[in-house]
């Protein structure tokens, strides 16, 4: 599949990593040149200009597109982003602030395929709203959903195995890891899973015992 990102920032451009570490075609436009030439040295195709600028956009060939993502911390460039793929017939993904108000939120959600909030997101949530999964944001946890972190047992049966990889029920997903103490973040497709990681796992709230105890192994079972 190909991908337009508008904004190689933090979020922009971890997206783009996982898109192209998974086999996708991915096009980046930034208006930033330090961030821009950053990209290009990841090996990316990078438009240098403004996002929200139809000339600019259309150097990136919207129209072969099978989504266009506004991924930039400016709503208005993101929004014009947006509008212009889906005139171009592309799946269109908008990125706003997590301070949005709602009136807001429902402006802009009835014009794009999806909206999403990477402060609590992130990439790979950017990633599966782009290939038109359905995968709920934090922000959507209802009452019968947990968000818990997991340590890996040193015992554990997930052990050297891909975070991508590891097979959870269908009511749970890892959607951060970390080695140690070291900050979480959503893990790449290369990542493996080492004991004393720290796994944050979604899951429906009646099978967050079974997970950890897929999780931690022995452990788990003893407590």
């Amino acid at each position: 599949m190909r991908f337009v990102i508008v904004g190689a920032g933090r979020v922009g451009l971890r997206t783009a990593r996982i898109l192209q570490e998974e086999g996708h075609e991915v096009t980046l436009v930034e208006n930033q040149s330090e961030k821009a030439k950053r990209a290009r040295s990841e090996g990316f195709v990078v438009i240098e200009g403004d996002g929200a600028s139809e000339e600019v956009l259309e150097q990136a060939d919207p129209g072969t597109a099978d989504a266009v993502g506004g991924l930039t911390g400016d709503l208005n460039v993101n929004f014009a982003a947006c509008m212009l793929g889906k005139h171009h017939g592309a799946r269109t993904v908008l990125r706003i602030d997590e301070d949005y108000r709602e009136d807001i939120y429902h402006k802009f959600a009835d014009d794009v395929d999806e909206v999403v909030y990477p402060e609590r997101l992130g990439a790979a949530g950017a990633k599966t709203a782009l290939l038109g999964g359905d995968f709920n944001v934090i922000a959507d946890l209802t009452e019968e959903l947990q968000l818990t972190t997991v340590v890996v047992s040193e015992d554990s049966p997930v052990i050297g195995q891909q975070v991508r990889s590891v097979d959870l029920t269908e009511d749970a997903r890892i959607y951060a890891h970390g080695h140690g103490r070291e900050r979480m973040t959503i893990p790449l497709p290369n990542a493996t899973v080492e004991g004393g990681d720290r796994l944050a796992v979604i899951a429906e709230r009646d099978a967050v015992a079974g997970v950890r105890e897929q999780l931690q192994g022995e452990k788990a079972s003893a407590e």
